[in-house]
């Protein structure tokens, strides 16, 4: 499950950035956005632009869980948490990740 899991996440990663190449790195880099451990992003900043881009990232990422999930017989939110948990360490210097208190770090 951890090489499925593993794959979805390099998917997920080369579908934003092919797709929100510009937009998703802009977004980090601004601080518009930030990583969960839940393993969905959130908007920081509530302009439309930012909200579309995190609600149609997140739709995507849905998807992906909840394949992976039916694909392994597990919870959905279960796959989700440990893509979370890869997506905020992975996360580069000067984002934003909400740690497990709940508030908003800027990664160093």
């Amino acid at each position: 499950m951890k090489k499925q899991l593993a794959v979805i996440l390099v998917a997920l990663s080369l579908l934003s950035g092919n797709v929100w190449a510009l937009t998703l790195n802009e977004a980090r880099t601004q601080g518009r956005v930030g990583e969960t451990l839940n393993g969905y992003l959130v908007a920081l900043k509530t302009d439309a632009e930012t909200q579309a881009l995190v609600s149609e990232i997140n739709k995507a990422r849905s998807a992906s869980y909840q394949q992976l999930a039916e694909s392994n017989n597990i919870p959905a939110d279960e796959v989700a948490k440990m893509a979370g948990q890869k997506l905020v360490a992975r996360a580069k210097p000067g984002e934003y990740v909400q740690g497990i208190n709940g508030k908003w770090l800027r990664k160093e």
